[in-house]
C-alpha cells in the first residue's frame, strides 16, 4: 500500500505560482510512475502531468504545457507540481497518483492505482 499526501494548494491571483508536493509513504515511490490530476466542481478528473520513475519522461495536458513541471525526488519520496502563470481555469482540486510503470495510460485516471486526499487550487482573477 502507498499513502499519498498533497499540499501546497491555496488562493493565488490569476498569473500566479504555487508548488504542490506529494509525499508518499508505506512504500518507496521510487518504482511507480506519477501523475498529477484536477477536478473542478461538476467536472470530471482531469489529467494533468505524469512522470516516470526514472523521471526521464514527462507528459502534460496541452492546457498546462508550458507553465507546469513536474518533478520527482525518489530520495524524498516526494513528487512535485510547480504551477506558473496561474489562470482563472486552473481552479480545481488537484490530487496526485501513483502507478505501475508498466501501464501506458497515463492520462487515465485509471492507471493509477494509489490516490491522494486533493489540495484545493483557487485562481482568482
Amino acid at each position: 500500500q502507498v499513502q499519498l499526501v498533497e499540499s501546497g494548494g491555496g488562493t493565488v491571483q490569476a498569473g500566479g505560482s504555487l508548488r504542490l508536493s506529494c509525499a508518499a509513504s508505506g512504500r518507496t515511490l521510487s518504482y511507480y510512475r506519477m501523475g498529477w490530476f484536477r477536478q473542478a466542481p461538476g467536472k470530471e478528473r482531469d489529467f494533468v502531468a505524469a512522470i516516470t520513475w526514472t523521471g526521464r519522461f514527462t507528459y502534460y495536458a496541452d492546457s498546462v504545457k508550458g507553465r507546469f513541471t513536474i518533478s520527482r525526488d525518489n530520495a524524498k519520496n516526494t513528487v512535485y507540481l510547480q504551477m506558473n502563470s496561474l489562470k482563472p481555469e486552473d481552479t480545481a482540486v488537484y490530487y496526485c497518483a501513483a502507478g505501475s510503470p508498466l501501464r501506458a495510460d497515463y492520462g487515465s485516471p485509471g492507471g493509477y492505482d494509489y490516490w491522494g486526499q486533493g489540495t484545493q487550487v483557487t485562481v482568482s482573477s
